[in-house]
């Protein structure tokens, strides 16, 4: 399984056209026993079907048959079903695999096209509601990639940032008596300037909310250095947690998260009240997946658990079952993706937050 990050860039990556056949293969997958027992069959099932697909494709060339179904038995090895979530997503296409693991369910699903199908993992990644730590000491600044239902992960790039070794002489600095502040000296300041900008690049690219973790006097210091991190949604003061463990920097941090979270869903809650007074409302799948289509949407809320599957019936879309001609099992994510294609702000917010509304609504633009 991957540790990079599911990143925007990393979604307008996967999205980009790819030769013929990109091979899509999606399947829902069980954390715990006994659901899980039969994921490894279905999972091999499913890439016998993705197999037998491109092998008889006749669009499908000698060569990139056997590259495609090459990258599929790799892909295959790369599998943890130990460590399974909700949802696995496997992606070939010629010279190239990508194994995902989400914490949201996926329809079982082969596709091949020139593009991966990346509708479930968009939506993965908004339920998800990512954030970034920037966690600092007197020595080492880290970066971590954090959600919803993940314990961060450590981000490598930029970071870690260190703070230079400095050379000084103990006798002059006695007989000065100038013993400076852990984080007073010059060569400190520097350190955390190079820290802020190096955030602000992480930041730029992949826009979250921002917890800053270090003892009181590194995040006063930090503070000073001015940029970013004068936008951190909170600040935990607690040392000793700039190179993890993971666990450990994910629990410092969750108090402050779940109340943020809260936050937001009252803040969406209220946005939707409102569109409601000024007729600027849509509520229910047809109605926010109209408005979603034509662009009108600004922001989208939807029930963690909501799933349900519809089949278009003139300009509208009706229930359907799963087994139906034509049935659309992941509407959701795509109403989802779509959204976030056209700008809205995309909001998931527990269960029966919604129930009045048919579990998904938006707040429209015009």
């Amino acid at each position: 399984m991957p540790s990079t990050p599911l990143t925007p860039a990393v979604l307008a990556d996967l999205r980009r056209p790819r030769k013929y056949p990109a091979v899509s293969v999606l399947l829902p997958t069980h954390r715990r026993e006994p659901e899980n027992a039969q994921d490894p069959v279905r999972l091999r099932n499913l890439l016998e079907e993705a197999k037998e697909a491109v092998h008889d494709d006749p669009e499908v060339s000698r060569a990139d048959r056997i590259d495609v179904i090459k990258q599929l038995d790799l892909a295959m090895g790369e599998v943890d079903l130990v460590h399974a979530e909700d949802g696995l997503a496997i992606f070939a296409a010629p010279g190239e695999h990508q194994v995902w693991s989400l914490g949201r369910s996926v329809p079982a699903r082969v596709l091949l096209a020139q593009t991966f199908l990346t509708r479930n993992l968009v939506a993965a990644y908004a339920a998800e509601q990512p954030y970034w730590v920037l966690a600092v000491d007197s020595e080492v600044a880290t970066l971590w990639s954090g959600g919803k239902l993940h314990a961060p992960e450590q981000v490598n790039g930029a970071f870690p940032v260190h703070r230079p070794q400095i050379d000084f002489d103990p006798e002059h600095q006695e007989q000065v008596g100038d013993t400076p502040s852990t984080f007073n000296d010059e060569e400190t300041r520097r350190f955390l300037r190079e820290v802020t900008e190096a955030a602000g690049v992480a930041l730029a690219a992949d826009p979250r909310p921002l917890y800053l973790v270090g003892e009181v006097e590194a995040l006063s210091a930090l503070d000073d250095t001015g940029g970013v991190t004068h936008g951190a949604v909170a600040r935990v003061a607690q040392g000793g947690l700039a190179q993890g463990p993971a666990q450990a920097l994910g629990h410092a941090v969750r108090e402050a998260d779940r109340e943020r979270d809260e936050q937001v869903v009252v803040s969406v809650l209220a946005d939707l009240d409102r569109a409601r007074g000024r007729k600027a409302f849509a509520g229910g799948v047809d109605e926010v997946w109209s408005c979603v289509s034509e662009g009108r949407a600004a922001l989208v809320a939807i029930e963690d658990g909501y799933r349900t599957t519809v089949r278009t019936e003139g300009d509208h879309l009706v229930p359907a079952d799963r087994t139906e001609r034509g049935a659309r099992d992941d509407i959701v994510d795509e109403i989802a993706e779509q959204a976030l294609d056209t700008g809205a702000r995309v909001h998931f917010v527990p269960d029966d937050s919604l129930a009045g509304s048919g579990r998904i609504a938006a707040v429209l633009r015009f």
